[in-house]
Parts: C-alpha cells; sequence; structure tokens
C-alpha cells in the first residue's frame, strides 16, 4: 500500500504565498507521475497541476504563472509552490500519485486546507 502524507497548508493574506507538500511511502516500485487537485466549498475536484518522473508539467491554464511543481523523485516527493494566492484559491488541496508496478495505481492523500483571505 502507498500512503501520501501532505503538509503546508494554512492561512494566507492574498497576495501571499504557500508551499505545499506532498510525501509517498509504501511499497513502491515507481512513481510514473505525482499531482495536485484542489476542491472548493460545494465545487467539483479541479487539477491544479501534475509533473511526472521525468519533469514534465501541466497545469491548469488559470494558474500557469503564479503556481508552480517540482518533484523530488529520490524523497518521493511532490511540491506545489503557490504565489500571488487570491481569495479563490481557497481550497482543500489533494496530493495524488500514479504509481507503477504490476499496474498502475491511483493515491490520494487526505488532503489539507488552504485559506485566503481578503
Amino acid at each position: 500500500q502507498v500512503q501520501l502524507v501532505e503538509s503546508g497548508g494554512g492561512l494566507v493574506q492574498a497576495g501571499g504565498s504557500l508551499r505545499l507538500s506532498c510525501a509517498a511511502s509504501g511499497t513502491i516500485f515507481s512513481i510514473a507521475d505525482m499531482g495536485w487537485y484542489r476542491q472548493a466549498p460545494g465545487k467539483q475536484r479541479e487539477l491544479v497541476a501534475v509533473i511526472t518522473r521525468a519533469g514534465s508539467t501541466n497545469f491548469a491554464d488559470s494558474l500557469k504563472g503564479r503556481f508552480s511543481i517540482s518533484i523530488n523523485n529520490t524523497k518521493r516527493t511532490v511540491y506545489l509552490q503557490m504565489n500571488s494566492l487570491k481569495p479563490e484559491d481557497t481550497a482543500v488541496y489533494y496530493c495524488n500519485a500514479h504509481v507503477t508496478g504490476w499496474s498502475t495505481k491511483t493515491f490520494w492523500g487526505q488532503g489539507t486546507q488552504v485559506t485566503v483571505s481578503s
């Protein structure tokens, strides 16, 4: 089994920054990619950013330029740097990983709350 543990969420004023971390542990043969999704109250979960083991990234168009994602393959940790935060960025942020082995499985973290005050 694979566990994803997120950290770094919290309360920040508009215009501020936060850095989220997500560390994967457990029985892992290889991680194909890791990423972040978010879910605001009353809304569907949406993609924030994904990064592959090789470093290729995919972002939600609305977040390009403010958010960046990086991965440390040795530590099996993905980071989300969020700058110029806006109140509409308030959501629970979930870490996601696609782990390969005999098959590819998807795992989710428990979520971390990010609240941006105006």
